[in-house]
């Protein structure tokens, strides 16, 4: 067989990807076999591939890939988000440089332009989703405006509508100037920023008396109907009743009484602006203050602010200070650091709280089922430490404001008249009949449509069915074999965004839960733990990382430094290593295949080994099922990863392969393909290129592709054999190091001698031939010159021709002796932990109690060890 000197990824991943899909590997459809389905986060229709979809992709394709090896229906539904703030954005932006004003072409052209734009850029982000790897079923792409898709958001809408769950009404929202559209909380990013806390003088009417409030924005003075004290506050008491007067606009304002304030906090008196800060819009209710809008949509100042009309809020923000130190009536400024809201679309763009009239869904009794599914595990989200953070956010909701002022999008299914009669129906026609049923006499032409769209997570959020062409109470062949979808990764930062209104959505229009396990995935850092962002340049590019190091290489880059729900700190030399290891893998191949052979028995090591090798595979297999079913994937592929590297390659390959120039029996290297195949099925999730390509020239392979190969089950161990292998290996590396540390070259055979015997065996072929040892003697003999080495509870000699410096044997002891005991004061005190020892499995703590014991054994003997040198000196 002609096999390449050196793995090339470049000319295997395109080729196999391309077999992948020609032989329709990823497709499915429902038959007899037992389910399992992952939906897609949807990313952005206009998105590039980043660090975070790589990452999160990784695992969803890990976790498909490993499904069809266990005999699954293995569905993975892709599809992308039409994300309305985004991609409005992009488009407002292009037709802005070509002198193209939205407004001025109106609604249905702006919309060509948008699906222009989509089309322009739709599956990119698929394309690069295939270089990595992803094993989707490309058949059923969805995207959140398809029609079937469209119509789910409408009739959800409708339904909730009817149910009284959705109301429209002026509110107290949240403002992106730039996009100039509603946001939800979720959508408010908090950042500490610098800042000024200006102290402003108000006032008294009728009096040279002055009441001072402080303000971090002080352009909404321009806004302010009101001061606020606590009722108990004695500094203020006699001024009830009295009015105070509004610096610049000169507007008189009552000074109003309110527990709300807290008498401790800078002054104790509150500017009260109630069309721009929620607090203040409560305070103004109660007391029945003027609500004096004073932004424009852009952030402009409006007409009602009378002053600086038409400029930048910023702007203004230092031109008020000027002038209000001009008349005296700053008293002064602190440098302070506070909490500022930026916009999740915008991350440049700070967030204006504003009256507004928008549409909301009321989420009190919808988050009933999403909070019990998870307190009753029925749902269980992965680390558990977010289903605090889960639950706090649940218990805590607020109403969600779903529209937006946009044009690409959901729009919303409201008609209403010339005198504001609003109905809510699928299209003009049905919203006619229903102002007749309200006896409201009107024709198609007589009523227009609300201008907003719906919130993008509106449809999102139908997701997990909707893609299974959900609609309403009939259940078709998909919904029901796919319905519930198995496990959801994605990320902890849109856990309120997405994943909680997902399980809503789940139990209320469906009746059961969207999914069974949530896998979320932590932030991808560099090095230094910053973010990755284009503002920091320190984001690489995702498919340069592939061209560089292989898709195999980048997939083990990114899992080596991947553990559940903690940050990631990336570094290319991760994938430089998955990189490595794909060589390992491949000179691993071209060892095995170019082995001669001839019809002769096996030796006895060759026995030993294969028996070995079959036991420490099964053990790993058992650790590997664990390790998936807890979501700990970064560790199922470090003990992938070791089993390969060390236990097969450095090891048992080690152990079969023929001196030079002879050939090794046929049932060993048929043994040992066996052997090569299974490590190949278990990796095939983390590395699917390079395990496809390597099982293509298997010279005895079965089957079209290694996708629908056997996960291996549960198998037979041998308990003692694995011991005395470890206890084996131990000591064949203990005499690789002495030659290192010595300087004895490999080809040099030296002699063993047991000093102190223990309850081991020494498998003498094994050591023979992977240490050079010439003479294994298994009798006690005293040797005063050699190398002592400790293995478990047994004492060797290394006779040495050359005089061994006592000096630097106790120097070596002494410092073997500080380190054990330095081990066993770290078991000891995790021994000590009640809150371990409670809270850990049973084997773990078994697992601890044995190293201290076999410490505690060792150290004993280095220090009988280090008296003997003593006395000999």
């Amino acid at each position: 067989m002609n096999i390449e000197s050196k793995y090339d990824p470049k000319l295997v991943e395109d080729r196999c990807y391309k077999f992948w899909l020609e032989n329709e590997i990823f497709k499915s459809v429902p038959d007899k076999r037992e389910a399992y389905s992952i939906v897609i986060p949807p990313p952005n229709v206009t998105g590039v591939l980043h660090m975070g979809h790589i990452l999160n992709n990784t695992i969803q394709d890990i976790l498909i890939r490993r499904a069809r090896l266990q005999g699954k229906n293995a569905c993975w539904v892709p599809g992308t988000d039409h994300a309305s703030i985004a991609t409005e954005a992009k488009v407002v932006n292009l037709l802005a440089e070509k002198g193209i004003n939205k407004f001025e072409i109106g609604r249905e052209s702006f919309m060509k332009h948008a699906w222009e734009w989509k089309e322009k850029h739709d599956g990119i982000i698929f394309d690069q989703l295939r270089k990595l790897g992803a094993s989707c079923d490309w058949d059923r792409a969805k995207f959140t405006l398809d029609e079937e898709l469209y119509d789910a958001v409408i009739q959800v809408f409708i339904e909730l509508y009817n149910e009284g769950k959705i109301y429209r009404g002026a509110r107290m929202i949240n403002w992106d100037p730039k996009a100039k559209t509603a946001l939800s909380d979720e959508e408010v990013i908090r950042k500490e920023v610098n800042s000024q806390l200006f102290y402003v003088k108000y006032r008294l009417k009728d009096s040279d008396e002055f009441i001072i409030a402080a303000t971090t924005r002080p352009e909404t003075i321009l806004g302010d109907t009101g001061i606020c004290v606590h009722p108990e506050d004695d500094r203020y008491t006699h001024l009830k009743g009295k009015m105070a007067i509004v610096p610049i606009v000169g507007r008189e304002v009552p000074i109003v009484f309110d527990e709300y304030i807290d008498k401790e906090f800078g002054t104790g008196a509150l500017k009260v602006t109630p069309a721009h800060d929620i607090n203040d819009y409560e305070i103004g209710l109660r007391y029945k203050l003027e609500v004096i809008d004073t932004l424009n949509e852009d952030g402009t100042m409006s007409e009602a602010a009378k002053f600086y009309v038409g400029e930048d809020r910023f702007v203004v923000r230092k031109k008020i200070v000027k002038d209000l130190d001009a008349i005296g009536q700053i008293l002064k400024i602190e440098n302070i650091v506070n909490n500022v809201g930026y916009s999740e679309r915008n991350p440049d763009t700070v967030v204006e709280p504003r009256i507004s009239t928008q549409w909301f869904l009321k989420m009190d009794e919808l988050v009933k089922p999403a909070l019990k599914a998870v307190k009753e595990g029925e749902i269980k989200i992965h680390p558990q430490k977010f289903v605090k953070v889960y639950n706090n956010w649940l218990e805590n909701i607020k109403d969600w404001c779903i529209s937006r002022q946009l044009w690409w999008g959901h729009r919303i299914p409201a008609w209403y008249t010339a005198d504001g009669k609003l109905a809510v129906a699928i299209n003009a026609a049905e919203a006619v009949e229903k102002f007749k049923e309200s006896g409201v006499d009107v024709r198609v032409d007589e009523i227009h449509q609300d201008e907003d769209v719906l919130d993008t997570w509106f449809s999102s959020w139908l997701w997990p069915f909707s893609v299974f062409n959900w609609s309403g109470d009939s259940e078709n062949e998909d919904l029901k074999y796919y319905y519930p979808t198995n496990d959801l990764v994605t990320g902890h930062d849109i856990i309120f965004f997405w994943v909680a209104r997902m399980i809503m959505a789940g139990y209320h229009f469906t009746g059961k839960k969207p999914f069974s396990n949530v896998y979320f995935t932590g932030m991808v850092r560099d090095k230094q733990g910053r973010k990755m962002s284009k503002s920091l340049g320190n984001s690489p590019e995702a498919l340069k990382l592939i061209n560089d190091f292989g898709a195999d290489g980048v997939r083990v880059g990114m899992m080596l430094a991947s553990p559940a729900g903690s940050d990631l700190p990336f570094d290319e030399s991760l994938c430089l290593q998955g990189r490595n290891f794909a060589n390992k893998i491949w000179n691993a191949f071209r060892l095995v295949s170019g082995w001669n052979t001839e019809l002769k028995p096996m030796t006895e090591l060759e026995i030993q080994a294969h028996n070995w090798f079959e036991s420490r595979f099964n053990e790993v297999t058992i650790e590997l099922d664990k390790l998936y079913s807890d979501f700990r994937i970064s560790e199922a592929l470090m003990v992938t990863y070791k089993l390969i590297w060390d236990d097969f390659c450095s090891w048992y390959l080690e152990m079969i392969k023929p001196a030079f120039g002879e050939k090794i029996s046929e049932e060993s290297i048929k043994i040992c393909r066996e052997n090569y195949e299974k490590i190949l099925i278990i990796l095939h999730p983390f590395m699917p290129f390079i395990t496809e390509e390597i099982w293509q020239g298997l010279p005895d392979k079965r089957g079209i592709s290694i996708s629908f190969k056997n996960w291996p089950k549960e198998g037979k161990i041998n308990g003692e054999l694995l011991e005395d292998f470890k206890f084996n290996m131990e000591l064949i590396s203990s005499i690789r190091q002495l030659r290192n540390d010595n300087g004895i070259s490999f080809k040099e055979s030296l002699n063993l001698v047991c000093s102190i015997p223990g309850n081991w065996k020494v498998k003498e072929s094994l050591v023979r031939k992977l240490a050079n040892v010439d003479e294994v003697i298994t009798t006690p003999t005293q040797i005063l010159n050699g190398k002592s080495l400790i293995i478990g509870k047994a004492e060797f000699i290394v006779p040495l021709e050359n005089n061994v410096n006592k000096d630097d044997e106790i120097d070596r002891i002494t410092k073997e002796i500080d380190y054990t005991i330095g081990f066993m004061k770290s078991v000891e005190s995790k021994l000590k932990n009640e809150k371990f020892v409670s809270s850990a499995p049973e084997k773990v703590v078994k697992l601890e109690k044995k190293k201290l014991s076999d410490a505690k054994e060792k150290l004993e003997l280095l220090e009988n060890q280090l008296n003997t040198l003593k006395l000999v000196q």
